[in-house]
């Protein structure tokens, strides 16, 4: 047993978003038994774009029953019923959203027309609901209200009950371990499970082929899977214009950190931000207090004429600080690890010798800073990170000249890395930016052992 549906909503999001009408046939797969039509009072304005959309209006639904009062209705006719809609994503979850909002649960297996019919009746333009009953001969009145599409999609999920193959189809649809249920309406299938479980980075296309958003992961076919998973509204409208993807393997995640980097300011995705926007730096700088005592502290690099390293958020800062602090055994207190104490009694850091308590000479304690601030002065200028590669027979690497990041590449294990013209031939160049170097930094931090002095 099927129930068709079909919803008309206020547009705002996927969690934002309030039903104004939902329209429901109950189809035992050769006729209509039941059907459910009503108008919803969203408690909420209707904005002026959907309703030159769909006609609804605020004065239309004033004296519409809230969806509170038709949980029941709803529940019962689609109680033990699979439910059917065109992207039924975008249906599922409002209504599913909204019965939480209201303290109820909302579970029934589901199947996308989108998705059974680019199966079934493959080789259209389009797959939207309009086009596609246009298309098939399919009567489609009143579009856009909620029963007007929903009697449409039952005519067009009736014809792909009859379709070529449709048990077999039908059967591996509801499968849960099929996820067909889960991946966009209009992504091919085969499009996900040619994804690799290997670290890379990854790009959802639209229609016309145009990157619209791009991934790094450790594992690819995971990640991308988990965009699928995600309910947030950016990531529902990013799934819906997904019609391809793509990826390339970088064998480890520092590559694919700045491949991801690289592509996004290549491309500029529609969909992502995050590395739009202007990275926030930090610089970590001495003083000396009126007691003599040198000190370390981190604040933001407007903030900081002379820093001694720059960091990238205030985490980073506080991990710079407590990694110097450990090393070269210098007090919480004074390296601004703690704040407003007289003594220090930092939770991780214990090496503290007792400057804080008058217990070690200003001199001694300053000359173990002085260390510290040398050491960060010492790091090679010229290196070679090296990370896994792409197969057991390859290393990858990433070359930092100057401080500067240079590249990346792939080299045969047998390769004897000398110095850097070893690598020349090996190496994919790049443009050093803020934001590698934010990633080429944080990762030396975290594994200084990885990198090779040449």
């Amino acid at each position: 047993m099927y129930t068709i549906i079909d919803i008309e909503t206020t547009g705002n999001g996927i969690k934002g978003n309030r039903i104004t009408e939902i329209s429901i046939f109950k189809y035992d797969g050769h006729e209509v038994i039941d059907e459910f039509t009503s108008l919803v009072n969203p408690e909420c304005p209707i904005p002026t774009f959907i309703t030159g959309l769909t006609g609804i209006d605020d004065d239309m639904v004033r004296n519409a029953p809230l969806l509170e009062e038709l949980i029941p209705q709803i529940v019962e006719i689609t109680k033990n019923t699979i439910f059917v809609a065109h992207s039924v994503n975008f249906d599922y979850n409002v209504i599913k959203n909204e019965f939480k909002l209201l303290g109820h649960d909302f579970s029934r297996k589901k199947l996308c027309t989108v998705r059974l019919s680019r199966k079934l009746l493959p080789g259209y333009n389009s797959y939207s609901l309009g086009k596609l009953t246009a298309a098939l001969g399919i009567p489609l009145t009143d579009r856009h209200r909620a029963r007007g599409d929903a009697h449409a999609t039952v005519l067009l999920f009736h014809k792909l009950l009859r379709a070529e193959n449709a048990d077999s189809v039908f059967k591996q649809f509801l499968n849960s371990k099929s996820q067909e249920a889960t991946l966009p309406p209009g992504l091919p299938k085969e499009e996900y499970l040619k994804l690799p479980t290997t670290a890379g980075v990854y790009y959802f296309k639209n229609s016309k082929g145009k990157i619209i958003y791009v991934g790094k992961a450790k594992n690819i076919k995971k990640r991308v899977l988990g965009h699928f998973y995600d309910k947030k509204t950016k990531e529902i409208t990013l799934c819906a214009e997904t019609r391809s993807l793509d990826f390339v393997e970088t064998g480890n995640e520092l590559i694919a950190l700045l491949k991801e980097s690289a592509e996004i300011k290549r491309h500029y995705p529609k969909y992502n931000s995050a590395q739009k926007r202007s990275i926030q730096q930090y610089g970590i700088f001495t003083y000396e207090d009126r007691n003599g005592i040198i000190h370390l502290a981190f604040n933001k690099i407007k903030m900081t004429p002379n820093p001694v390293a720059i960091c990238y958020s205030p985490t980073e800062a506080r991990q710079y600080l407590e990694t110097l602090c450990s090393t070269f055994e210098l007090c919480p207190k004074y390296c601004h690890l703690q704040e407003n104490v007289a003594v220090c009694s930092h939770y991780k850091i214990k090496q503290c010798i007792g400057i804080c308590s008058d217990l070690e000479m200003v001199t001694a304690y300053n000359q173990r800073v002085i260390d510290a601030l040398q050491s960060i002065k010492e790091v090679e200028a010229t290196l070679v990170i090296k990370t896994s590669g792409r197969t057991m027979e390859e290393n990858g690497f990433v070359i930092i000249r100057e401080n500067n990041y240079v590249g990346y590449g792939f080299a045969p294990t047998d390769v004897a890395i000398a110095q850097i013209e070893d690598l020349e031939m090996f190496i994919t160049p790049q443009k050093n930016t803020l934001e590698t170097q934010r990633i080429v930094e944080s990762y030396l931090r975290k594994n200084p052992e990885s990198a090779i002095s040449i």
